[in-house]
């Protein structure tokens, strides 16, 4: 590796920061002689007013600014929530590595520390995901769900400001932030399917350029590499690229992977949750996503909805 400037590109939130934070930490652990500079980038999806975006084109408002600024040469590489990046990259470009993954559940924040099964009838929970909404109301029919747009501490604070009993966000999110401890609960996997990728950091560049790729694999956990992108094959068959009631979550012991996929009704009245287990990793996201297909995954999906 030259001694050259690498730029990073990341959105400005504070919890983008924080990640490019660890991955710039570990790039700076594994390399000499290498610079790391940071670019924050305003997005299309930060441009548009928190109460707006449910209204966005899916998943590459947040990054395909970002892409396009790889693609063109003015970043190195980019840093992103694996959850946010399209299951379909541009040819271009390729995830070159996923640090070790962060928690990944969904954690509630509620008004007195209490645990979901504890809220009131008709308790009020903020969340914009219609993939929380579906798996919420499966749990708990009375809940009254809001849309709560804006950064993780923005939607925090306006739990307390609009008087709703709790909200629900990703726990790695907290816990980049240094607040996981507000998190009152962490919803199982089996119980509440994450996104594809949730918890886990992506660091793109281009395909074609192999001197970033071998610096930036350095930093890769193989672990949390072949998880997501099992869980994200899962996606890509299901065709949940876009705004949909759809998660997965595999569990990888280095010998074996456990896959547990969810499609359900934006309204939760409907789900299909199933498991597979294999020691062949390739293929076993696309098996079970036509697997629940066939089970009735079409139809659910058939009717639409915003916000994973």
């Amino acid at each position: 590796m030259t001694s050259r400037k690498l730029r990073i590109g990341t959105r400005g939130s504070p919890l983008a920061l924080a990640q490019t934070a660890i991955v710039k930490g570990l790039l700076e652990g594994a390399s000499q002689g290498v610079e790391f500079e940071v670019v924050p980038v305003r997005t299309r999806g930060d441009a548009v007013p928190p109460e707006r975006r449910g209204e966005s084109d899916g998943k590459g408002v947040f990054t395909k600014d970002i892409e396009a600024m790889l693609l063109e040469g003015s970043l190195d590489l980019a840093v992103h929530s694996m959850k946010d990046l399209s299951v379909d990259l541009d040819g271009g470009l390729t995830i070159a590595a996923a640090p070790p993954r962060g928690d990944p559940r969904d954690a509630l924040v509620s008004a007195g520390d209490r645990r979901l099964g504890a809220l009131p009838t008709g308790a009020t929970i903020g969340t914009s995901s219609v993939r929380r909404k579906a798996q919420l109301l499966n749990m708990r029919r009375d809940l009254r769900l809001v849309d709560l747009h804006g950064n993780v501490e923005t939607r925090v604070r306006k739990m307390t400001e609009l008087g709703i009993h709790g909200v629900v966000l990703a726990a790695a999110g907290l816990d980049r932030l240094s607040i996981g401890t507000k998190a009152a609960e962490r919803f199982p996997t089996d119980q509440l399917v994450p996104a594809a990728g949730q918890g886990a950091l992506a660091v793109e560049t281009l395909r074609k350029n192999d001197e970033v790729i071998r610096l930036v694999s350095k930093i890769s956990d193989a672990k949390t590499m072949a998880a997501t992108e099992c869980e994200r094959e899962f996606a890509r068959a299901v065709g949940a690229d876009c705004d949909v009631p759809v998660g997965a979550f595999a569990a990888y012991n280095g010998r074996s992977v456990t896959l547990t996929g969810v499609i359900a009704s934006p309204d939760g009245t409907d789900v299909i949750r199933r498991g597979a287990t294999s020691t062949e990793m390739a293929g076993l996201g696309a098996r079970l996503g036509k697997e629940m297909l066939e089970l009735g995954g079409s139809k659910l999906l058939a009717g639409g909805a915003r916000r994973v």
